[in-house]
Parts: C-alpha cells; structure tokens; sequence
C-alpha cells in the first residue's frame, strides 16, 4: 500500500477517535439528564433503561457503556442535579457583599422559584424518600448539605451557617405544601432570627 494511502487511513482513523472521544461526555450528560426527567416523570421506581435510553435518544447499549446498572445510573444523576443546584445557591451568595444581603438572597432562593420550582421539588423528593433506605444516596445528600453550609460559611459562621441551611431545607418543603406560605419578608425574618439580626 502506497504512503499516501496509509495516510489517509491513519488520519480517517484519528479522526472517528476524536470524534467519539468529544461525544463521549456529551452522551453521558444527556442520559444523566434524561434520568433526572424520567425521575420527575415517573418516579424512581418506575424508570428503566429503555425508557431513559428513549428520553437521551441513544441506544440500550450506550446505558450499558457509561453506566454498570440502573443504580450506578440513578446515583450519578441525583450526584449530578445535587452539583449542579449547589454551584447555583453558591454563585447566588457570592453576589451579596454582607450578611444581610446573603439573607435577603436565602429569602430570594426560597421564595423566588429558584430553588423550589416544580422540577427541582420533584427530584428533591425522590432523593428525600430514598435517601433513608439507601447509603449512597444518603451521602449525596450529606455532601449536598455539607457544600450548602460551606457557601453560607462566607458570612456566617459554621454554627449559624448550618441553621441557616436547615431552615431552608424545611422552608422549601412548607413553601410548596402550605396552603397559605410564608410571604417573601416573613421568611426574611426567620432567616434573620437565624442569622441573630432579629431578636426573637
């Protein structure tokens, strides 16, 4: 075979590699997504491979590629929502410049709909009822609380900073459940209550 042809194969060949390798990440990422909508559509015991694999628009083998099984699968999903609304609340935080501007934006997350949208409350709900019977979820779900409090720890100190972290971890539940919720300026009070602003 000529030198130019090798060539030309060679180079055909490096690039379906890169190819594939830059897909490689993408297609995770969109069955991981895919698992999070299936978990609010159906809910956590009622997902399978195929309905996911269908929701990603890939195929069964490419679940069994990136994924040993349906709870390795699950569990990088709920890793990958917990990342992602933590990065979120801390991006949030660092806008503020005081304590009382960090309370008014633990207020704002509450109240707002940035943390307690329909979709974000049902996949807290799955990882809440599941977490108690499952220890690896139970410990995305330490790790989540743990890197909330490290974001309230910008200003305020570590006892305060896990009040802080509990109130809004109840507060959300109330807020979607309550008949009648809290207004924006009395879940501000509380926070401030926390927070040692306000006297009780």
């Amino acid at each position: 075979m000529c030198r130019a042809r090798l060539f030309y194969f060679f180079y055909q060949g490096l690039s379906i590699s890169m190819n594939s390798s830059t897909q490689i990440p993408e297609r995770r990422a969109r069955i991981l997504q895919a698992t999070l909508d299936m978990l609010v559509e159906h809910g956590i015991s009622h997902i399978t491979h195929r309905k996911i694999a269908q929701a990603a628009d890939v195929s069964l083998g490419s679940m069994t590629y990136y994924f040993s099984g349906i709870d390795s699968l699950i569990r990088e999903a709920f890793i990958q929502f917990t990342g992602q609304v933590s990065a979120q609340f801390r991006l949030i935080l660092q806008q503020a410049n005081t304590p009382e501007q960090a309370c008014e934006a633990v207020a704002d997350m509450i109240c707002g709909g940035t943390m307690t949208n329909p979709y974000n409350m049902q996949v807290m709900f799955q990882l809440y009822a599941c977490a108690n019977c499952h220890p690896e979820l139970k410990k995305i779900m330490q790790e989540w609380m743990i890197y909330s409090q490290q974001s309230l720890g910008l200003f305020f100190d570590p006892l305060t900073a896990k009040g802080i972290d509990a109130f809004i971890e109840g507060m959300t539940l109330h807020y979607v459940t309550d008949k009648q919720p809290l207004t924006r300026d009395e879940v501000l009070v509380f926070v401030k209550r926390i927070a040692g602003m306000v006297a009780g």
